[in-house]
């Protein structure tokens, strides 16, 4: 479990980044957190990952606090897949980039070989093991990058923005790729077609706050409450009303039609 409590933060240059966060996110959750650009999304990421320091507040990842001196066991809990996947990539062969942590972790090679390959085997990427990462793709990069951090069996994964910049076609392996991780998930996100369809709750952020919190069936429908936000529709639900309005007025013609 995931517990924030009374959580801000602010940066050095006094811009108010998060303000009073409580949440709880249980085990095998899949969350989507949605916010405009500037909500506090990456900054909420960098306080549970532990790469800027808590100063008010606190996080807890399975009842442990992240702090300085939990981090090493932290990061074995939570992984993150970062926005560019060249931030993540940076061996010569996609094998070794997904055994760098454990690796790292000083596991035996047979304990290497046993976590690249199951990685490799639950994306169903096994025929990229032995490609170099530069000449991928940028949708193949982003599985790999998903597959580095898989390999170190976290309890919870962190995705900044997993969806952006992809073709249509890589995109949607990649939704696919997420849909089969049956761990915790917490996606920051703009695709709000890509959280309505493998996520069973939204959390909004606004100005550093959880402006909204609950299932996304509700919340990502609720157009007045996503304006408050500055934020939209999933595109699919735009598109049916857009349709909808359009059935409205070949019917209203067609009965002035009638009438004349």
């Amino acid at each position: 479990m995931l517990e924030i409590e009374k959580l801000s933060y602010v940066y050095p240059d006094g811009h108010n980044a998060i303000r009073e966060i409580d949440l709880k996110i249980n085990e095998g959750e899949s969350v989507a957190l949605v916010g405009a650009n500037g909500a506090g999304k990456s900054s909420l990421f960098k306080l549970i990952i532990g790469i800027s320091d808590i100063k008010e507040g606190s996080i807890k990842i399975g009842g442990l606090p992240v702090e300085k001196k939990t981090l090493k066991e932290i990061r074995k809990k939570v992984g993150m897949v970062f926005q560019n996947p060249d931030d993540q990539l940076f061996m010569t062969k996609v094998y070794d980039d997904i055994a760098f942590g454990p690796r790292n972790e000083l596991l035996s090679d047979e304990e290497v070989e046993e976590r690249v390959t199951g990685a490799l085997e639950v994306l169903g990427i096994t025929h990229l093991r032995d490609r170099m990462p530069h000449r991928l793709s940028g949708g193949e990069k982003r599985v790999i990058a998903i597959a580095s951090v898989l390999s170190m069996k976290p309890e919870i994964i962190l995705f900044d923005e997993p969806t952006s910049f992809l073709d249509p076609k890589a995109r949607r392996n990649v939704i696919n790729t997420l849909d089969k991780l049956k761990m915790t998930k917490i996606i920051a996100t703009h695709d709000m077609d890509m959280a309505l369809e493998i996520c069973d709750r939204v959390i909004i952020m606004n100005q550093g706050s959880v402006f909204a919190d609950g299932p996304v069936e509700k919340l990502l429908l609720d157009e007045e409450l996503l304006l408050q936000c500055s934020l939209e529709l999933p595109l699919c639900m735009q598109k049916l009303e857009k349709l909808e309005r359009i059935k409205i007025e070949q019917n209203r013609q067609s009965l002035f039609s009638n009438q004349i």
